[in-house]
């Protein structure tokens, strides 16, 4: 077992969702790749703002579920990168503040 994996207590399940980040002006739309009760793995286009996906750094999204439901969420940033060059993405790691309870429903039914 990987620390990253020791560290995780929640199942992180596979998805393939669309969100967007709230109070940005370009380039809203992201894209989840896995989640959990707590947390949020997100695929972006790169930020041209360097600090714009720092550790700690306020994040709220409007979630998009396989049901239609859209679902606000307020997170913090806990790490982010820049994948390859030709990939042309961001990998960013949320936490997830206070997670409503339709969130949470959805992810124990997903």
């Amino acid at each position: 077992m990987t620390a990253d994996q020791e560290r995780r207590r929640a199942k992180r399940l596979i998805v393939n969702l669309k969100a967007e980040r709230l109070s940005c002006t370009n380039n809203c739309s992201v894209f989840i790749e896995n989640l959990s009760e707590k947390g949020i793995h997100m695929i972006t286009a790169p930020a041209k703002n360097r600090n714009l996906f720092v550790p700690g750094r306020a994040v709220e999204l409007k979630l998009k579920t396989t049901n239609g439901e859209t679902i606000k969420l307020q997170c913090n940033v806990k790490w982010a990168y820049d994948n390859s060059p030709e990939d042309m993405t961001n990998s960013v790691g949320l936490e997830i503040i206070d997670p409503p309870d339709a969130y949470l429903s959805f992810v124990k039914n997903y």
